[in-house]
């Protein structure tokens, strides 16, 4: 049910880019995601394509920031929200060298009838 966008600036290898993808989709296995139920957009963006304060809320960010968006069905405990943050950037930082504070992460919350996985069907409409 997530679908995830993952945003960086130009530079990084494909391999760190699939890298990245790897690692949040085991972050939201680990919080009870589906398995195979993962849906990417990982994109690679010119300097002026991507935009960030180098130092809102007081975090140092640097040009190697890695923007997360993750759309999945609302519902889920803020402890549950807080343990996939924390995981996504312990392991971005331990597997991929990426800066804890490079990582940035939004949740969009959707009810569960908004997704349609294709033949124009809502397959999770009650």
């Amino acid at each position: 049910m997530p679908l995830v966008r993952i945003d960086m600036r130009e530079g990084p290898s494909e391999s760190f880019r699939q890298g990245v993808g790897d690692v949040v989709y085991e972050a939201l296995l680990a919080i009870g995601v589906p398995v195979n139920d993962r849906f990417q957009v990982i994109s690679a963006h010119k300097e002026d394509g991507l935009v960030f304060d180098s130092s809102y809320l007081g975090i140092p960010r640097t040009d190697g920031i890695v923007m997360i968006q993750i759309t999945l069905n609302e519902g889920r405990s803020l402890d549950l929200k807080r343990k996939l943050y924390k995981s996504i950037a312990d392991l971005l930082n331990e597997r991929l060298a990426v800066r804890r504070e490079d990582v940035f992460i939004n949740l969009v919350e959707v009810k569960k009838e908004n997704w349609s996985f294709g033949n124009g069907e809502a397959q999770y409409a009650t």
